[in-house]
């Protein structure tokens, strides 16, 4: 009988366990991009609070639309304003919890040995830089939001009609830069937080900053959030604390007013 009594309260004991963990968990769906920044954010916030950090990065698309179809999300941040307005405009997220609280850069980079320092921003700056047969490697240009931006700017700067045909569209900003870092593609258009998270890229230059629109990243408690788990990691992430994780990784932090 005390085996039973035993055996029975150590069950209740790891229900429990289960239970507390799970109260405490906070689930972010978050920007490709953000992986690494974030990634050092949450290991600090889970030592400060007690509330681990279990974040999922894809493209901002792709999670937004997981979010739509009911994936458990309870923080969203997108590399872009556009897909964190598309869960506005269908009520899945809380827009009083709503800041944009980064910005980022849009750049040109290499693999780390290529002959290559810098590169003109012209069609034949390009072509040199791609060779014969080169790809250029980027987000799918009518989703992904490093692919949106750099056909906008590729557009403005009139060198869209030559570098369409040489595009490698990922699925997301690091699969792009992971064919660069490997050599499979000449270029890519990243990110420079991006770059700078690959010591096998390096940057040949950086687009005009009036060839596209700012690059912003808002975020935003979801409306299915569970418990206050992701209000408080989106207050750490805005306060003094967090900037330095963000600043080491290429990011600009706009000033939220928060201390």
């Amino acid at each position: 009988m005390n085996r039973l009594i035993r055996s029975g309260l150590i069950a209740a004991l790891l229900l429990a366990a289960g239970a507390t963990q799970a109260a405490e968990t906070t689930t972010v769906f978050a920007a490709a991009s953000l992986k690494n920044a974030l990634d050092d954010a949450g290991k600090a916030f889970t030592a400060q609070s007690g509330i681990a950090i279990r974040a999922s990065y894809a493209a901002s698309s792709a999670l937004a639309r997981q979010i739509e179809s009911g994936a458990p999300a309870d923080l969203f941040a997108s590399a872009d304003l556009e897909w964190m307005d598309y869960l506005a405009k269908k009520n899945l997220i809380r827009s009083d919890t709503r800041v944009n609280l980064l910005n980022n850069r849009l750049v040109v980079v290499a693999p780390k040995d290529a002959k290559e320092t810098t590169i003109a921003f012209t069609p034949e700056g390009f072509a040199k830089a791609l060779g014969p047969d080169g790809r250029l490697a980027t987000g799918e240009v009518n989703s992904v939001p490093i692919g949106k931006y750099a056909k906008i700017a590729f557009e403005k700067l009139g060198l869209w009609t030559g570098i369409q045909p040489r595009l490698a569209q990922a699925d997301n900003v690091r699969a792009a830069l992971i064919l660069v870092s490997r050599g499979e593609a000449p270029l890519g258009v990243v990110y420079e937080s991006d770059a700078k998270s690959d010591p096998n890229v390096k940057i040949l230059g950086v687009f005009p900053a009036d060839s596209h629109p700012p690059v912003v990243y808002p975020f935003a408690v979801t409306a299915d959030a569970k418990g206050d788990g992701a209000a408080r990691f989106l207050d750490y992430l805005r306060s003094a604390a967090a900037k330095p994780f963000f600043e080491a990784q290429g990011f600009s932090v706009i000033d939220s007013g928060k201390q």
